[in-house]
């Protein structure tokens, strides 16, 4: 996976003091963090708050207190169609119709700048062989959602939101189902990506996530640390934040993580 050349240039994301409740119940606290060309990786153990802090990112969750910007505005305040034109959003469950070919779901990604009823260019056929080449999926592009495996259905939603060609990149649990080679490849896809592009990943492999250019790590709602993995106070926030479970091994680039089993 080779990411094409890009004169995107993306809008700041920032969340200002982000406080989101569900059901009642609070579950993201005063979160501040400025989004910037690069990747960054959300992490943290189950029900810290990873995947609740990337929606509202995304618009499609409202904040009780604090707000999320984009750029000068304030993103509640940014009509969806526009929205979606900076915003590309991979669900963690991404719903689309087994029916579909794959070069029907990726075109989907083209909604954002056609409208419903609008008639694809070549600008959008373009975009879209190139989102489907991207995520090595082009062989497929005939066949039915319902009949690839769930690595492959993954990789054709993320193709979906490649195509948007939006400038932020907004990607929940995005290895789910791939194999270790494809995890690689995807790793290094948004390395590229990251050049022009804000890439932002919930992830859950942290030998995958201590790739990213930085860390948000949450814990119990809260943002504990922001960093590169490479940095020693993160590294020790990490192994408190999951109970001695993880160790992070200093190599002299990017940390390697080990399981505490013994």
């Amino acid at each position: 996976m080779t990411a094409a050349a890009s004169t995107v240039v993306a809008p700041t994301l920032r969340a200002d003091a982000l406080g989101v409740a569900l059901g009642g119940r609070a579950v993201l606290h005063g979160v501040t963090a400025t989004l910037v060309p690069g990747w960054t990786a959300i992490v943290g153990p189950n029900g810290a708050g990873k995947s609740t802090l990337l929606r509202a990112l995304a618009g499609l969750q409202a904040a009780h207190s604090g707000a999320v910007w984009l750029g000068d505005r304030p993103l509640a305040q940014v009509r969806p169609a526009e929205r979606a034109r900076h915003i590309a959003w991979l669900a963690q469950q991404g719903e689309v119709s087994g029916e579909l070919t794959v070069h029907e779901t990726v075109a989907l990604g083209r909604i954002a700048h056609l409208g419903l009823l609008g008639t694809p260019g070549l600008a959008d056929a373009a975009a879209v062989e190139r989102a489907m080449a991207l995520t090595e999926c082009s062989a497929w592009a005939d066949r039915r959602l319902q009949a690839l495996s769930g690595g492959e259905r993954q990789r054709v939603l993320l193709a979906r939101a490649l195509a948007t060609e939006a400038p932020v990149l907004l990607l929940d649990e995005p290895t789910t189902h791939l194999d270790a080679p494809h995890q690689v490849a995807l790793a290094r896809l948004f390395r590229q990506l990251a050049a022009r592009h804000t890439v932002v990943t919930v992830l859950h492999d942290l030998p995958i996530a201590v790739h990213a250019d930085r860390l948000l790590l949450l814990h119990q709602g809260r943002l504990v640390a922001d960093g590169p993995a490479q940095q020693p106070a993160l590294q020790q926030a990490l192994s408190q934040v999951f109970d001695g479970a993880v160790r992070l091994q200093a190599t002299g680039g990017v940390p390697r993580v080990d399981l505490a089993l013994d």
